[in-house]
């Protein structure tokens, strides 16, 4: 065992209880705090104590004040000056509540518990009262955050983007009405997945993505080599408007829903596996070929269905351009579709919404939550990296 294992072990020793730690630790931070606020002091009058004052300025005795912090309420020694220009960072005048149990309540925000029920958390767990209208103050200072993490810049090359939405409702005018918050996830040059930003919106359209687009290239972008999304009528010209270079790929998965909409129980299965033998297909020419045969066979019967997968052929089939490892991560929004369903765990206990701000609110803390893991590149990005070099050298060093 090492030396410094050794130490903890004997120093642990001496306390019999789980309380009795947690007392130390408490007292810890309290003197822990309260040395750090006379190194500010020294720091705010230029000399430290017991040395000659360098200015009319000096020490002026102490103030109690009650703090609260994750080890509970306690009262600390803020030490002050004659002329009362000392506020300290570490505890700032006119607030009681440090960073660390700030962050607590941020993070029960995040993880979907109302005002009432942190309120009540926080009085079970560390023995003192936060009033909702404090834990809104909390909550609510996250919009600063919102702001800059909304217009931070952004790589210049994402290799794929994956766009989608996520409906929630929203009480606007006295009524209640769905709103949805647009998603744009980009992988960059790192192989990592980033959430490059969320905007708010009545109904997805064309229109509206061209604002999306438009904002994404004003921060930065100048280049997205591939995009996977849903099936928007004019998605694939507004796309091209903004990146002309990047080819679009309209989410399988989705087709596969929305065709399977119109199908009878009896038929699904059977109908579902025979689109599987197109988008399973080795190579496009065979896939076309598949949906010849799926169309002979189910035309008759689902003609919608079939006309369908006529009309979208080439944006539903880009992933063919490309080698099977690219391939799999490009003809589904699974991965977005993921991501919404965390927001969606996260903010379940919230059946709407009052203000566009309060669901902004609710998604960004949700997504801070949910990306937490979101430090490692994609698997097997060491070979997709070099496919996406062989085919788009010059764009991917940009």
């Amino acid at each position: 065992m090492k030396k410094d294992e050794l130490l903890t072990d004997e120093f642990l020793k001496q306390f019999k209880t789980g309380e009795e730690l947690y007392s130390f630790l408490a007292q810890l931070q309290k003197r822990g705090i309260e040395k750090m606020l006379e190194g500010e002091l020294d720091a705010h009058l230029g000399y430290e104590k017991h040395e000659k004052a360098l200015n009319a300025n000096a020490r002026n005795g102490f103030s109690s004040k009650k703090i609260k912090t994750s080890f509970g309420e306690s009262e600390i020694q803020v030490p002050r000056d004659r002329d009362s220009s000392f506020n300290p960072m570490i505890v700032p005048k006119r607030q009681n509540i440090l960073d660390g149990l700030e962050n607590v309540i941020v993070s029960l925000y995040a993880k979907g518990m109302s005002n009432s029920d942190i309120e009540q958390q926080i009085r079970e767990v560390y023995n003192f009262e936060v009033s909702t209208s404090t834990i809104s103050r909390i909550t609510d200072s996250v919009a600063n955050d919102i702001v800059a993490w909304q217009n931070r810049p952004l790589d210049a090359v994402y290799l794929i983007v994956w766009m989608d939405g996520i409906v929630f409702k929203v009480r606007e005018n006295s009524k209640v009405i769905n709103k949805t918050i647009y998603l744009a996830v980009g992988l960059n040059r790192e192989g990592k997945k980033e959430v490059l930003g969320m905007w708010l919106g009545k109904s997805e359209s064309a229109s509206f993505w061209m604002g999306v687009l438009t904002d994404l290239k004003s921060r930065g972008v100048e280049d997205i080599l591939i995009t996977a999304t849903d099936n928007l009528n004019g998605f694939t010209n507004t796309i091209s408007n903004v990146f002309p270079e990047s080819k679009t790929q309209i989410c399988v998965v989705h087709q596969i829903r929305n065709s399977a909409r119109y199908v009878v129980w009896k038929d699904k299965r059977e109908f579902t596996r025979n689109l599987k033998e197109i988008y399973n297909a080795p190579t496009k020419q065979s896939a076309r070929a598949a949906l010849d045969d799926f169309a002979t066979k189910w035309n008759y019967k689902y003609p919608y269905a079939v006309k369908s997968w006529e009309e979208n052929w080439e944006e539903l089939t880009v992933f063919f351009d490309f080698p099977l490892e690219i391939r799999k991560i490009i003809y589904t929004t699974n991965l977005i579709e993921n991501l919404n369903g965390k927001i969606r765990k996260y903010t379940k206990n919230k059946l709407s919404f009052p203000t566009d701000e309060a669901v902004l609110k609710s998604v960004y803390l949700a997504l801070r939550e949910a990306t937490k893991k979101w430090s490692m590149p994609i698997p097997n990005w060491g070979l997709i990296l070099n496919q996406f070099l062989t085919i788009y050298e010059k764009r991917v060093q940009l």
